[in-house]
């Protein structure tokens, strides 16, 4: 496989598209060495089919304001592999929403998928229609006009979507309410759904949790415990606030939180009645977590920051793409950070991922760590086809396998002869081997 062959004339096809190509990149770099060893996968020109998704969906959404006024937003769906399992992953409703970052997040879907051990292809979709500032009537029209046109494409065993940045509970039911009426079916065709119709009881804190147990698996290869271990956590929305809770029974004290305005650093540990205040700050709308030290004197806000500077044993960036940099992880590395846990999709940039490596600090990327969340998306597409239900115990004994397995995959072949493990090459084989057999063994399609 020549890398910047294929880098080049993806570059040519898809201009200016930068999320997708760090994507591509970053995966092909990975899983250059194990792909020249099999000659079949370059017959079959396995990885130009694999870097392109199997179709994406365009689309305008209108909706009708409380006000009467029209407006007009852009609506997608990326199926971009469904090898292994039904199209799988996310939708996203946010102003910053494009085809570059869908593609990329689809991308990253199908590996992230292939991770859990569980039969699931990956996909992405969304528009970049803001919920924020908007009334309930609104995000219900948003939301049914949005299914008009996609559900033409899903389907429990074709195309299973789930929520995702500004897709919550709520959105997640006006859509599937209306997926409901246009298909006359009732089938596990989203995920994350009210408990009442389907949900998976713990759906809202597993991209958290699992994150935590991964990141246990990773300090427990290093000889060391989570207890006692200072945390630094960025975002304030679901994952974050999932993460703070696992990690905090686990024993570990989170001391920062982050949002647009920047973050808060509470010594004292953000555990307890603190931890349910961050989903009093998402639910204000305001997306700012300076109110959090108003309301606590132990706390600082730092205006404009990023908790990466904080003194810490371990990093768990959650909020968003390439949040932490470069120079955030010399900062990290320099006060001795003895692990970094990616939760959110690709939330260091490529260069701050060189440097944790290239320092043998120990980083665990966003396609292994936050599978969790996905898992039980998974787990959830299982009761409604076998309509039954699990007890919150059940499900958390079940993630807390799958994380187990998804971390020795990545040791598997993450593991350097000198005993670093580099959980970005074998999180990257581990989902693209899985995925590139099944792909061989159905032929050229």
């Amino acid at each position: 496989m020549k890398t910047e062959q294929i880098m080049a004339s993806l570059e040519a096809k898809h201009p200016g598209e930068k999320e997708y190509l760090q994507a591509v990149r970053e995966v092909l770099l990975s899983i250059e060495e194990v792909y020249n060893q099999h000659p079949e996968f370059e017959k079959a020109k396995l990885i130009e089919r694999l870097v392109e998704p199997d179709r994406i969906l365009t689309f305008r959404v209108p909706w009708t304001d409380d006000n009467g006024e029209v407006h007009v937003n852009l609506g997608y769906r990326v199926q971009f592999n469904n090898a292994i399992g039904p199209y799988k992953g996310g939708i996203r409703f946010h102003p910053s929403v494009t085809l570059s970052i869908l593609k990329f997040l689809g991308f990253e879907q199908t590996f992230k998928n292939a991770l859990t051990t569980l039969p699931m292809g990956g996909a992405k979709g969304g528009s970049d229609f803001a919920p924020r500032g908007k009334s309930d009537a609104e995000i219900m029209r948003f939301c049914q006009s949005w299914m008009l046109e996609a559900h033409k494409i899903l389907g429990p065993d074709t195309d299973v979507p789930a929520g995702d940045i500004g897709v919550g509970g709520r959105e997640v039911g006006y859509l599937y309410g209306m997926y409901k009426k246009l298909t006359h079916e009732h089938t596990g065709t989203l995920t994350g759904k009210g408990r009442e119709f389907g949900g998976s009881i713990l759906r809202p804190e597993a991209t958290g949790y699992g994150a935590c147990y991964f990141l246990k698996h990773m300090l427990d290869d290093l000889g060391l415990d989570i207890k006692g271990k200072t945390i630094a956590v960025s975002g304030f929305g679901n994952v974050a606030w999932g993460a703070v809770q696992k990690a905090t029974q686990l024993g570990a004290k989170v001391v920062t939180i982050s949002g647009p305005d920047g973050y808060i650093y509470d010594p004292d540990g953000i555990s307890g009645e603190k931890n349910e205040y961050m989903l009093e700050l998402r639910a204000s709308g305001n997306d700012i977590v300076a109110p959090y030290a108003d309301k606590y004197p132990t706390a600082q806000f730092f205006p404009g920051k990023k908790p990466w500077e904080v003194k810490v044993d371990i990093a768990m960036p959650c909020a968003t793409q390439n949040e932490l940099d470069e120079t955030d992880a010399r900062q990290l590395v320099a006060n001795g950070v003895q692990c970094v846990a990616e939760v959110s999709n690709m939330g260091c940039t490529a260069e701050a991922i060189d440097y944790f490596i290239a320092q043998h600090t120990p980083f665990g990327p966003g396609k292994a760590v936050n599978s969790g969340g996905v898992a039980t998306s998974g787990l959830e597409m299982t009761q409604n086809a076998m309509h039954i239900y699990w007890t919150a115990q059940e499900v958390d004994q079940k993630l807390h396998q799958i994380m187990s397995d998804v971390h020795d995959q990545c040791v598997k072949y993450g593991r350097q002869p000198d005993g670093f493990i580099n959980y970005v090459r074998g999180a990257n084989i581990a989902g693209f081997m899985k995925v590139a057999h099944a792909m061989m063994q159905q032929g050229i399609i």
